[in-house]
């Protein structure tokens, strides 16, 4: 990337005093009682490029403050990006992790095939935060009838093999794109810690469902070994991230959010060397070397199953 590349994106990123949210309440509890903080504001805007709104990207390891609500057991961003400017960030940025997604796609479709039988049809299928329609590909392979996508950002869509773009949808989730239809299955893969409104998310995903139909959530685990040992250096503290849940947070939202037979659970992930090291917190004169030594032999496409820190849960209406 040229300075002026560089210098254009960070601008395009650089979210400004009068395009925040301040004061944010708990998204699980909608209170502030109870919460303290957790983390004080670690944030350069001059690091942002045109990747920091990517999926899959290098951490910049950076947060907006946050909060702990002790009743949820939820951390969160006292304060986030207005809605606009949120959907301005995630539509312009780039995207670079079509082999990642590949991997992605592979280990939720072996969680899927965990609750595949409760349901009572596979009429239809929904993913929010589809990317580039990778397991939508893993949902036609499943057997459901029709499947949809929802994605913000127009890069990863533009990825998209020519047999499933047609079925992504560009926008922010909100059930009002699906007023007349009725989902079997609706997923959520790691998303759910960026939107603004992770209950009303969780809410919404439960009125689009047939009765029977299984909302299924992946994200991270701030609990997990991994997040204990890095501390702030886990990627997952990162601006995009408005909140991190943990096995009891997630199973909170959805009993919030109507569901019942819930299961929470945790979940190793598979993904080659290369990408492993890319969230490894190593030194950023390191990382670009390394990384570029790996790119130039097969080692760095040797793949790997760890326990990165990840949790799926799963809620039926």
């Amino acid at each position: 990337m040229t300075s002026d590349t560089a210098s254009s994106a960070s601008e395009s990123n650089e979210i400004k005093a009068n395009e925040m949210q301040s004061g944010r309440r708990c998204p699980i509890c909608d209170k502030t009682q109870g919460s303290e903080l957790y983390a004080e504001a670690n944030f350069d805007p001059a690091r942002l490029d045109d990747f920091a709104f990517a999926s899959r990207k290098i951490p910049e390891y950076m947060h907006y403050e946050l909060n702990l609500c002790r009743d949820c057991d939820l951390v969160y961003s006292s304060v986030a990006p207005d809605a606009s400017r949120l959907t301005d960030c995630y539509e312009q940025a780039s995207y670079d992790s079509q082999v990642e997604s590949e991997f992605a796609a592979t280990a939720y479709a072996r969680l899927i095939r965990r609750v595949l039988g409760r349901l009572q049809h596979r009429n239809a299928a929904l993913d929010i935060g589809a990317g580039d329609g990778a397991f939508l590909l893993k949902l036609r392979e499943f057997g459901f009838q029709t499947v949809r996508g929802i994605e913000p950002s127009l890069a990863p869509i533009n990825a998209a093999h020519p047999s499933i773009r047609d079925c992504i949808d560009h926008g922010v989730f909100s059930a009002d794109l699906y007023p007349d239809r009725r989902f079997s299955l609706i997923t959520c893969f790691q998303t759910i810690e960026h939107v603004l409104d992770p209950l009303q998310l969780a809410k919404d995903a439960y009125q689009m469902l047939e009765p029977g139909g299984v909302f299924c959530l992946v994200g991270h685990n701030r609990h997990a070994l991994s997040a204990r040992i890095l501390g702030r250096r886990s990627p997952i503290f990162d601006i995009e991230h408005l909140q991190l849940f943990s096995l009891r947070s997630s199973r909170l939202l959805l009993v919030n959010s109507g569901f019942h037979s819930i299961d929470v659970r945790s979940f190793w992930n598979r993904y080659p060397l290369s990408y492993w090291t890319k969230l490894f917190p190593f030194p950023r004169p390191i990382k670009g070397p390394v990384l570029s030594s790996l790119a130039a032999t097969r080692i760095g496409q040797i793949p790997f199953r760890l326990p990165a820190g990840n949790q799926v849960a799963w809620g039926v209406r």
